[in-house]
């Protein structure tokens, strides 16, 4: 349902709506950030609402309206709330009834400019401006939810949800000490409220120290035991400390709780790599499904008009479509199980393969016999929609699935996983090109490539990188010669390495480490080592045979429960005793280069 257009009555209202207009955001989750459309308590102010609305036509279907969303049936609300817009377009209430059945029903785009219009024409609900920036930062505009909190927030101080949620913007934004300053005198004023202090645990967890995190949440559940999304979040902090035992239980726990269906996804699919990370593949990799549901917000969504495989289908003799999924590195390996798949097909079967573009060049040098091709992805109305118009006539598709579906059948447990050294292929050509180029520009000694980042380092993920000044000990071993791989603009760290260090990273002149993936394959090839965290590059290199040392986190789980990864059988895995405890798993590292480069008196 589209939502008509209200009238516009301020100029920020005209502002805000071109910025939704224009927004090509997919929706996120944060568990923790307060409300959610149709609770208990947004319906008794609704209700209450509805007791001072003057147009008597239109309450008798408002409340009927109302009477469907606390029902939970959104359908019959957004009918009912249509019904009184037909009778009276400008009738704030029923646009308010509106944005709540929309967003019920997972129609974000719609929901927000429900919700715009009856912000406009009823700005004296001040709820209406909480739920829109809600709703906004749902769907990543974080920039007008903050906006819309801070207006709130200034008309009612102290309001424990609206600086809650503020919060969490501040949070996201990296500007975590603004984060606790909005915190700090709500706490003081209402320290009682399990609420926030589940919100300052996720600014500590989001800087990565999960072990100071561990009390804000133990308090939170102290004062509110049935808190769920507390203890979801203490079941993660816990499993990035190493302990997945204890966050299974934690997030069983608050899975048996009350919650918005994409909340319970989220959960689900959490508690999936829980097991995984215990080693539980057989019980874990079905689990894993839940990345698919249409109610995990960040689901993908295949337009593929096939049959789309099941447990069990038998596939000898099939043509089956399998499309990459998630990130790129998570397209490199999963792939780890593409030969079995291929012998399943047998010499009359046919496998088509569809990639992430910049990753075509390796799967069909690797793959001759795979019709290989790039997957296209778009932002339709919030949602992530991915195709694949190279396969063409699709009435030759047999058979299709996302490319990690097919774990349970092939890789069902850790003893699964074959020895194999490589299972990717870089040019042998541009392997022996870039080991010359790399003995005239550093001969002797041994040539280590480095990266230390992802480009994606949002606030979720930097939690998993160590800061570049933890790696003095690595860089400033002897007889190495350090390689830039890291993709993105390095010019700082380059710097910093050079006047901190004395050290001077190579950067591989002409060469695109972020979209000349093929070429990046080659390099890694050609040099002694390529030392880092988990990210596309070193994704890539590991399954091309190259020598890898991979800085992992304890609660890493494609460990799958081992101290290594079964993914790659030739990789060496360094993992810090506990969050951000990077300098004693950088000594490990910078003391196992030494040995490996055989030059005595390592610079400290």
């Amino acid at each position: 349902m589209s939502a008509r257009k209200a009238s516009r009555t301020s100029a920020s209202a005209l502002v805000l709506g071109a910025e939704i207009a224009a927004a090509a955001a997919r929706p996120k989750v944060e568990l923790g950030m307060a409300g959610q459309a149709g609770s208990a308590e947004a319906m008794r102010r609704l209700a209450a609402a509805l007791d001072e609305l003057k147009a008597m036509a239109v309450r008798p279907l408002l409340e009927q309206a109302v009477a469907a969303l606390r029902a939970e049936d959104h359908r019959a609300a957004a009918g009912w709330a249509t019904r009184a817009l037909d009778r009276d377009e400008r009738c704030g209430m029923a646009w308010y009834c509106l944005a709540i059945a929309q967003e019920k029903a997972g129609d974000f785009k719609t929901s927000l400019q429900c919700y715009e219009a009856a912000l406009q024409l009823a700005p004296e609900h001040d709820e209406i401006a909480s739920n829109l920036a809600r709703l906004a930062y749902r769907m990543g505009m974080k920039d007008i939810a903050e906006q819309l909190l801070q207006g709130y927030l200034a008309r009612h101080p102290l309001e424990v949800e609206a600086a809650n949620n503020l919060a969490y913007c501040q949070r996201d934004d990296h500007r975590y000490g603004e984060a606790i300053e909005t915190l700090r005198p709500v706490i003081e004023a209402n320290p009682d409220n399990a609420l926030l202090w589940n919100t300052l645990g996720t600014v500590l967890t989001d800087q990565g120290d999960f072990e100071s995190a561990l009390p804000f949440f133990d308090e939170a559940l102290r004062l509110d035991e049935d808190f769920v999304k507390a203890r979801y979040n203490r079941s993660t902090a816990r499993l990035q400390l190493g302990d997945p035992e204890a966050a299974l239980v934690d997030c069983e726990d608050a899975l048996a709780g009350h919650m918005a269906e994409h909340e319970r996804a989220m959960m689900q699919l959490a508690r999936s790599t829980m097991l995984i990370a215990r080693g539980q593949l057989e019980e874990g990799w079905p689990a894993y499904d839940a990345r698919l549901s249409h109610h995990y917000p960040d689901c993908t969504h295949f337009v593929i008009d096939r049959p789309r495989y099941a447990a069990g289908d038998d596939l000898t003799g099939k043509t089956l479509l399998l499309v990459g999924e998630q990130g790129l590195g998570d397209e490199v390996l999963f792939a780890n199980l593409l030969p079995e798949v291929i012998q399943a097909l047998g010499p009359k079967g046919k496998l088509v393969l569809a990639v992430e573009k910049r990753l075509t060049p390796l799967f069909e040098r690797a793959y001759p016999e795979v019709d290989v091709g790039p997957h296209v992805t778009y932002d339709v109305d919030a949602k992530t929609v991915r195709v694949t118009p190279f396969v063409g006539d699709m009435s030759r598709i047999d058979l299709w699935a996302p490319i990690a579906s097919l774990l349970p059948r092939f890789r069902p447990t850790v003893q699964s996983f074959p020895a194999r050294p490589a299972y990717l292929a870089a040019d042998p050509g541009r392997v022996a090109h870039w080991k010359g180029v790399l003995e005239t520009e550093a001969p002797g000694g041994l040539k280590v490539g480095v990266l230390w980042k992802s480009l994606k380092l949002d606030g979720a993920r930097l939690r998993y990188f160590s800061p570049f000044e933890a790696w003095a000990p690595v860089l400033t071993t002897p007889g190495v010669t350090f390689v830039d791989l890291q993709y993105g603009d390095t010019a700082a760290e380059t710097q910093y390495a050079r006047e901190r260090f004395g050290v001077q990273l190579w950067r591989p002149p002409g060469l695109d480490l972020k979209d000349d993936l093929d070429e990046v394959a080659a390099l890694s090839c050609a040099l002694d080592l390529v030392l880092g965290p988990a990210n596309a590059t070193s994704n890539i290199a590991a399954a091309c045979g190259a020598k890898v040392w991979l800085i992992s986190t304890p609660g890493a789980w494609p460990k799958l429960g081992t101290d290594h990864y079964p993914w790659y059988p030739t990789m060496r895995v360094f993992t810090p005793p506990g969050s951000r405890r990077w300098d004693a798993v950088m000594d490990e590292v910078a003391g196992a280069l030494a040995a490996l480069s055989g030059v005595p008196g390592r610079a400290r």
